[in-house]
Order: C-alpha cells, then structure tokens, then sequence
C-alpha cells in the first residue's frame, strides 16, 4: 500500500502514549492513519476511535488499519462532536494533530494547494461553504476581517482589495498568482497567509479546535492524556490558554476580594511547560513538520 504521507513528532507522540495499557485513544485527526497505526503497534492492549471530517481520510485509513480492525472505530465526523458520542468509554487518551493533512495538501482537486485547478478547500466535501465562494462573494470588510484576524497579516487592507479588484477567480492557482504580485517575507510565499486564513474561515478551524477543548473541559474524562499538535500561532494560542485554565484550582474573577468558587477546579497538570517541536533530522525528512508543535495535559 502506498503511504505518500508522514506522520508530524511520531516518536514523540509514541513517548506521550507510552504508558497507556488499556481502554480507547481517540485520534481526532486520524488522516492517513500513521499515528494511530503506530500506537496500536506499540499499545497492544488498546483500541482506537479513527476520527476525521474528510471522508478519503477515513476510507485510506480503514484499509491501512484493516489487520486491526477489531481494534479500531472509524467515525465521519467534526472532532469536536466526537467526545459526546463516546463520553462513556474508558477514554485514557485524546490526541488531534490540527491543520491540514498531506492527503489534502497534495491532492490538487482539493484546492489546497498553490497550483490547485480548483478553488475548494473544504475539509469536509458535503460543506456548503468553499474558498471560491469566500473568495468570490464575500464583502470588502468581510475579507479584511478574515485576512486580519486569520491570516494575522499587517497589510490586510491592500490584499484585500487586490482580490476584489481581480474576481471572480476560478482556481487557487489564479489567486495565488495574484497575490505573488504584492510580494511579502523572504522564503514564503505571499500566498500562504492569505490561504491560510481563507482556509479557517472555510472550515471553521479555531472554532472546531475551542468546541473540541471545551467538550474535554466540560467531560468526566480522568486518567488521559491529551496532546494537541498545531501548526500556527493562532492554534497554539487557544491550546495555550485553555491548559492554563484547566489547571487553575481557582477560577473566580480576577480583582475577587476573595474566592468564592471553593478553590478546586484544576483538571490536572500541564505536561509541557514548553511546546514538543520536532527535532532538526525530522525537518530535513519532512519540511512540513517544522511549523508544528506539541502541547500534552494530564487530566487527573
């Protein structure tokens, strides 16, 4: 079976699982299925819950995982659905490496990509919204938002204006030619944070990723793990900031006189004080991974 992708910090992922023994990991991001593949290897007494929005995800995976197949569950679904379904297993670990996959990056019909035929850039096909209607329909101060706040680009107002000025277009690869012209940063593409943020709004990514952490904060899950791999400042900020809640034991408002919520609301601990990130000779096997990082809480 050709495998055309490689899965982000692996040994990694394997170390932060390692001493799982029993009961289900839930892969909120299962894609080409390296992960969960190695952790049924390493984890013998384990099962998996293959989750991911995009249904050639779940259909490569369900053949490559297929001599587990009394290991494993495959759901076509939002990760951040996925807990409530399953709130009653025996769930001992939850990882979900956010963004997007190489099945969809390398697949020109997907329109992910900078030479894409298409304009699509959905994760999930049966989605009513596209990158070409975000494009192509959305107002001028609707854009400058996007570009804003998901893109987190300084010059919001220029691009903007440069894609309503040169629409409607057709395919990715049009609009990434467009937005070359206005230049950018050495060594990146002027296209890539204008994609990335058409790509979030399209898909709601951050908030896909605020529901999944919220559904793990509102669970009676204990004992798990959970390891969040991101791959932009905006990820890694919401990551970030939820495990410092979780693991406040007091949640009052700041400026209290005193506190008034009993003082014991921590979830558990923060595993990595600093983000995992992957090691120089994982870089030069797959430069993708070099944007990516790690964060692992221990709900006790």
């Amino acid at each position: 079976m050709n495998i055309p992708h490689v899965p982000v910090l692996l040994d990694e992922v394997k170390e932060v699982f390692s001493k799982i023994d029993y009961g289900y990991i839930i892969d909120c991001t299962v894609g080409y299925g390296g992960h969960s593949e190695t952790l049924l290897e390493q984890n013998p007494n384990i099962k998996i819950i293959c989750c991911d929005r995009d249904i050639e995800a779940i259909e490569f995976s369900k053949k490559r995982l297929k001599r587990f197949e009394d290991r494993t569950i495959f759901e076509h679904a939002k990760f951040s659905t996925i807990l409530e379904k399953y709130a009653n297993y025996p769930i001992h670990g939850i990882l979900a490496d956010i963004g997007v996959s190489s099945l969809q990056l390398d697949k020109s019909s997907r329109g992910f990509g900078f030479e894409s035929k298409t304009l699509d850039m959905r994760m999930d096909s049966k989605n009513i919204k596209s990158a070409k209607s975000v494009v192509n329909e959305y107002s001028k101060n609707k854009l400058e938002e996007i570009l804003k706040e998901y893109g987190e680009i300084r010059d919001f107002k220029r691009v903007a204006k440069n894609i309503i000025d040169n629409r409607p277009f057709k395919s990715s690869q049009e609009l990434a030619m467009v937005l070359k012209k206005l230049g950018g940063k050495p060594k990146i593409h002027p296209a890539t944070l204008p994609f990335q943020a058409i790509r979030i709004e399209v898909n709601n990514e951050l908030g896909e990723l605020n529901e999944l952490l919220e559904s793990i904060g509102n669970s009676k899950l204990q004992n798990c793990v959970v390891a969040i791999i991101s791959f932009h400042s905006l990820e890694d900020r919401i990551v970030k900031k939820t495990y410092k809640f979780w693991r406040q034991n007091c949640i009052c408002l700041s400026g209290a006189m005193r506190c008034d919520c009993g003082n014991n609301h921590s979830l558990g601990a923060i595993i990595t004080k600093k983000p995992i990130t992957p090691k120089i000779e994982e870089e030069k096997i797959n430069p993708r991974s070099r944007s990516s990082k790690m964060r692992v809480f221990k709900l006790k």
